[in-house]
């Protein structure tokens, strides 16, 4: 399969909308994002816009980028987000240097098995890198082996440190982490 790998665009709003709202119908969603399709599909068009601008090509706070197919259907998407030392994580944990956290991994079911996720993470690490951070993390749920393989496999690596997700009964979320090259 032929993909693009870019960075949205700030106009692209619309396809950021679908194809979050395909990724919280995915089975794994309960486990895999801290949101859910009932509230995302609630939300007016200015949040998506606003979103969209805020992870656009050319900011330096976070990137999203985008696996296009040949005929312009995205089939998946990562996003970083850059944490400054000093700062708290989204689980209210320190952040001890500049890192680049990933969040929304997704590769639509069909697009799977095609190294999206390989191609899309890279393109983040490559944007961190420009960046100067000098390391990027991402939590995966202990019971989604799916991804965690996927994250292994393009060169993540567990830390030990574990985070409970919000509004859970304990369940643990797993760091994986590249250092800067």
């Amino acid at each position: 399969m032929n993909h693009v790998i870019r960075p949205i665009r700030a106009d692209e709003w619309r396809a950021v909308k679908a194809l979050r709202l395909a990724a919280l119908q995915d089975p794994a969603a309960p486990i895999a994002f801290l949101e859910t399709y009932e509230d995302a599909v609630a939300r007016p068009d200015a949040y998506w816009q606003e979103r969209t601008a805020g992870a656009a090509e050319g900011t330096k706070e976070r990137q999203q980028f985008v696996a296009e197919g040949p005929v312009g259907q995205w089939a998946g998407s990562v996003t970083v987000l850059v944490e400054q030392a000093g700062t708290r994580d989204p689980f209210g944990g320190p952040v001890e240097r500049a890192q680049g956290h990933v969040v929304g991994v997704f590769v639509r079911t069909g697009q799977r098995g095609y190294g999206l996720i390989g191609a899309l993470l890279d393109a983040a690490l490559e944007w961190s890198w420009r960046l100067g951070l000098e390391r990027v993390r991402l939590f995966v749920h202990e019971r989604n082996s799916r991804a965690e393989a996927a994250y292994r496999k393009a060169g993540f690596a567990p830390t030990g440190v574990t985070a409970t997700m919000p509004g859970s009964t304990g369940e643990l979320e797993l760091e994986f982490v590249v250092e800067r090259p």
